[in-house]
């Protein structure tokens, strides 16, 4: 006699980066065991009749305990976050074990374990951040933790106290190329960034709309073309994170058709907000500086354009939450500071998916099986989680989200379970929204209804990621 069923979605239909088909979906143990058009009885039976049965999205991109930098706190723990994801259809995460300068890395990643611990309520997986690439953390540190699982890591080309060295992301590339693993750079030009922003400062240019101007195009252009040159030097993989204009867009385009393995994401703030919103009344602004910045209204086409034909592979969500009001947040230096002591960051860890899924598939622009792509099979794949993750397959985890693709929701914060205290998309409709959401075969999230625990979430240990094992494959 065979083994019952823990788990039968019935009557839905099933969207992966492939196809669209009505079958039912069965769980046991966590893991999706059968996809027919019909299952025997289950111990727990959803009805999914009318709605999308979708993978759990993967946010590859977010900042979750992050510790307090220049008096600004990270608002989001591992428990607030991760529900926050879980609520909007997001099951896996990736944020970012951050080394100061001097800190060994081994010694970072357990302090982001003790973080997670007892906290997250979706799964995990870290990503590095490099600041300090000495012959320890190169000769050994790094390999030996690519071999643990953790084979992607962020380099800065700007930021005090981040930003690298031409010769240093060389190095980090080679040990990259060897290792397994994959770079990922912040690309902005460093030293072009000062000199604009202390000329604007100097010229009392210094409200939040300002910041734009401080990070015209030309500097993430300029940048982005230079991380793809270094890689080519190195004959490494490399992604590049938040990309955010059409000049940068244009250097991977010629980079990607020139046969280099470049990836890159985007992220609904470039799709959705614009440098005007950071020139709002008083000190409102604020809520909408990130860097690098949304750029004009003309912009986003040209990023959804770069979605469509997979110049981008990835929507992420870069959620870097800084609350509004109090003193650890965006007003930390006072509502009169300049913008260069203003924090940096937009939330959007719960509104990544619906924005996405409103605006992509119900405006037309492309269909569920791409939306599924962007947002849960590229990074799985690109980062070494695939297919435990992004997909509905056999053998995957049951993470699934039962989509209402006709419902229409007005985003408020209010209705948001991070813990900052605004939304840049505050009152802004959307068609299309994640009614349950499911880790792992349990129901995490239930129209309304909070049912994660803090603490079920687990550790990813990461595999070879997708470009590295095409980049070997490639090679006489």
């Amino acid at each position: 006699m065979s083994v019952p069923l823990d788990l039968a979605i019935r009557g839905g239909t099933v969207v992966t980066a492939a196809d669209m088909v009505r079958a039912d979906v069965g769980v046991r143990d966590g893991k999706v065991v059968a996809l027919a058009a019909s299952l025997p009885d289950a111990r727990e039976e959803i009805d999914a009749s009318g709605l999308l049965v979708m993978p759990g999205g993967v946010d590859a991109h977010c900042h979750l305990a992050q510790p307090s930098y220049g008096g600004v706190s990270c608002a989001d723990d591992f428990e607030s976050g991760t529900i926050s994801a879980l609520c909007g259809g997001t099951t896996t995460i990736m944020p970012f074990a951050t080394q100061a300068r001097g800190e060994r890395l081994r010694d970072v990643v357990d302090a982001y374990h003790a973080r997670a611990r007892g906290k997250a309520a979706g799964d995990y997986a870290f990503h590095l951040i490099l600041t300090d690439p000495t012959p320890q953390v190169l000769g050994q540190d790094l390999p030996a933790l690519i071999a643990d699982g953790y084979t992607s890591f962020k380099l800065f080309l700007t930021y005090d106290g981040f930003h690298l060295q031409d010769n240093e992301v060389l190095n980090i590339l080679e040990v990259a190329q060897e290792a397994g693993g994959l770079v990922m750079v912040h690309a902005e030009n460093h030293d072009c960034i000062a000199f604009l922003a202390e000329r604007l400062v100097r010229q009392g240019k210094t409200a939040p709309r300002y910041h734009a101007d401080s990070r015209p195009q030309a500097v993430e252009r300029e940048a982005s073309h230079r991380a793809i040159a270094l890689a080519e030097v190195a004959a490494a993989p490399l992604f590049l994170v938040h990309v955010s204009a059409g000049e940068a867009i244009e250097q991977i385009a010629w980079a990607r058709a020139r046969g280099l393995p470049v990836f890159a994401e985007t992220c609904p703030q470039y799709l959705f907000l614009a440098a005007e919103d950071m020139n709002r009344p008083g000190f409102e602004g604020a809520k909408f500086m990130c860097s690098p910045p949304p750029r004009d209204r003309a912009n986003p086409e040209i990023l959804w354009r770069a979605l469509q034909n997979d110049i981008l592979q990835v929507v992420s969500s870069d959620h870097s939450p800084s609350r509004f009001e109090g003193p650890d947040g965006k007003k930390a230096h006072g509502e009169h500071a300049p913008f260069t002591e203003i924090a940096n960051g937009i939330p959007g860890l719960e509104t990544r998916l619906p924005l996405l899924f409103s605006e992509g598939v119900n405006g037309g622009r492309f269909d569920a099986c791409r939306f599924v792509a962007l947002t849960a099979t590229n990074p799985a794949r690109i980062y070494g989680l695939y297919p435990q993750k992004g997909t509905i397959a056999v053998g995957s985890d049951a993470d699934l989200v039962l989509w209402d693709a006709q419902r229409e929701v007005t985003i408020t914060n209010a209705d948001l379970h991070h813990n900052v205290d605004y939304t840049p998309y505050e009152g802004r409709r959307v068609t299309g929204w994640p009614v349950r959401t499911l880790l792992r075969g349990r129901t995490v999230w239930n129209d309304g209804q909070v049912l994660a625990e803090p603490g079920e979430g687990r550790f990813l240990p990461c595999g070879t990621p997708a470009p590295v094992l095409a980049q070997r494959a490639a090679r006489p």
